[in-house]
């Protein structure tokens, strides 16, 4: 694709972004091939609970890339300075282009793998190269923070499977290794130097496996005290230019919360003291967070009228979001004293989450099952996504046996009903 000129470059950015999630990056990477050839692309975006991390290309490198090998990037990179060097990668050293972005709040870097003797990125590709990272990133942030009820239940269920099995496997290579440590220690083995060798590779691994755990939960996680300070610089806006003080209380723990439940406590406060500010009488706003018994109380107290009520708070996607996670929402109003709206989240995600359906389907039954949702014919499917007739009746087949219904229209209303 050529992305010469303001428009070609804004319509590369909106071809990426109007992607599913996961197929946004391997339309990224098409979009810099022209500019950029590279073998593989990989990234770690903090904004996504339970995959953060995904590659693409060649799978001779893309396969063996991880975390580890990316967490370093993230951390050390300058946002708008692309960097380009070697790294030790996929068995080998080969010449990479780093992107980081500070687009979502903790940060987000895409990696491209290029092929041996490539020429160095001149500044204006680099240029365009962090724009689109940027854009892609920003649209990341959005989805998070502003995620619907359905997409939201999808990313809690995918997040609660992805710690059991990271937590699951953690478990096995550690009484692997520590087996292993056991045996090469033994006094039956009298060859001391294979021995040491032996037992120093062994506790290598085992401090790498720890290592790449921690580094998933800092990802899927963040400390209380800093997913509350992020609350608090969102709010300060809005009552910069208001006669009510904002109060506010930080949670006193040193433990972390899940992303989803971070993102739907300050999603939560927000639309409260919204609703809040709207009254007449005012002055004065507490908002506050606390963890205790295994779950996040977000409060919002204000001395206004006392007039507040569940039902003017919970419309639209806000209780809904609640629900999702397994929370509620509580009003205390006093006529003349004041309201006192409680959200209350548990920490951990639900032992046994509604099943939803649409998990079943591959991304692109998904978006198939989204256009047949709208209406969509299969002719006009076939164009917007650049397949055959006979391609999109294939997956409409697998779609409704997938789905457990006879018909388009019964698929189409699950789909809405889900989604």
């Amino acid at each position: 694709m050529e992305l010469t000129g303001a428009v070609p470059a804004l319509t590369a950015a909106y071809e990426v972004i109007r992607q599913p999630l996961g197929e946004i990056l391997p339309r990224l990477s098409g979009v810099l091939a022209g500019l950029v050839p590279h073998r593989a692309a990989a990234e770690l975006s903090t904004h996504c609970a339970h995959s953060p991390f995904k590659t693409h290309g060649d799978p001779e490198i893309a396969a063996r890339l991880t975390t580890a090998d990316l967490a370093p990037l993230l951390a050390s990179g300058t946002p708008g300075r692309p960097w380009q060097g070697t790294l030790p990668l996929a068995g080998a050293d080969r010449p990479v282009l780093a992107v980081t972005s500070e687009a979502t709040p903790r940060g987000a870097v895409l990696l491209l793998v290029r092929d041996d003797g490539a020429a160095p990125v001149d500044a204006s590709v680099l240029a365009l190269a962090q724009a689109l990272w940027d854009v892609v990133t920003s649209h990341f942030d959005r989805l998070a923070t502003e995620a619907v009820p359905g997409a939201l239940a999808r990313s809690r269920t995918a997040a609660g499977t992805r710690a059991r099995v990271i937590a699951e496997l953690g478990e096995a290579y550690a009484a692997a290794f520590t087996g292993l440590l056991g045996v090469l220690r033994s006094r039956a083995l009298d060859d001391a130097a294979a021995r040491a060798t032996a037992t120093d590779l062994a506790v290598a691994a085992l401090v790498e496996l720890r290592a790449d755990a921690e580094r998933d939960q800092e990802i899927a996680e963040e400390p209380a005290g800093r997913a509350f300070a992020r609350l608090a610089d969102s709010l300060r806006p809005l009552v910069r230019y208001s006669p009510v003080r904002l109060e506010l209380g930080a949670p006193e723990s040193a433990r972390t919360v899940a992303a989803d439940v971070a993102h739907t406590a300050r999603a939560t406060v927000r639309a409260v003291l919204l609703t809040v500010l709207e009254q007449e009488g005012v002055s004065r706003v507490h908002v506050g967070w606390r963890l205790a018994d295994g779950e996040l109380r977000a409060t919002v107290r204000d001395d206004g009228p006392g007039a507040l009520t569940a039902q003017r708070l919970s419309a639209g996607l806000l209780q809904e979001r609640l629900d999702v996670l397994g929370g509620r929402l509580a009003v205390d109003a006093v006529p003349g004293w004041g309201s006192t709206v409680t959200a209350t989240i548990p920490l951990g995600a639900a032992q046994d989450p509604a099943p939803d359906p649409l998990t079943a389907l591959g991304e692109r039954e998904l978006q198939v099952l989204a256009r047949l949702a709208l209406g969509q014919r299969n002719r006009a499917i076939a164009e917007e996504l650049h397949i055959s007739q006979s391609t999109v009746k294939f997956h409409v087949a697998n779609i409704l046996t997938k789905l457990g219904v006879e018909s388009r229209g019964e698929a189409a209303a699950l789909f809405h009903a889900v989604a």
